[in-house]
């Protein structure tokens, strides 16, 4: 049981068809998050950002995916703004600095990968 824990944060969701945008809500004046899976190889994360809130800018030293399913934000890696919005994915490299901004609400789904 702890292994299974470990490798799928939310067990319940596996095999099943789900709805991303159902399984967070937005929260005012907050950024809210659901691991959804946590391998030692990387994660799945849900993100639901109120309008105005962000992550300010820093570096990972993992590559990572960010798949917009509602809204809009800025996303800035390196210091080149991008303005993303639902169904627009942004692949962030490694090592490079980046942060991201709602301009509205927006919900993203994070995959980051650890090798």
């Amino acid at each position: 049981m702890k292994a299974d824990k470990q490798r799928f944060v939310h067990a319940g969701l596996q095999g099943r068809k789900v709805k991303l945008n159902n399984l967070l809500h937005y929260q005012k004046d907050s950024i809210v998050s659901r691991e959804l899976i946590n391998r030692k190889t990387g994660t799945v994360t849900l993100f639901a950002f109120d309008k105005g809130q962000g992550l300010s800018e820093h570096r990972a030293p993992f590559g990572a995916a960010v798949y917009m399913l509602d809204g809009a934000a800025r996303i800035t890696i390196s210091g080149k703004p991008l303005s993303v919005k639902a169904g627009e994915m942004v692949i962030m490299p490694a090592h490079k600095p980046h942060a991201l901004k709602a301009t509205g609400k927006f919900k993203m789904i994070l995959i980051m990968i650890r090798s």
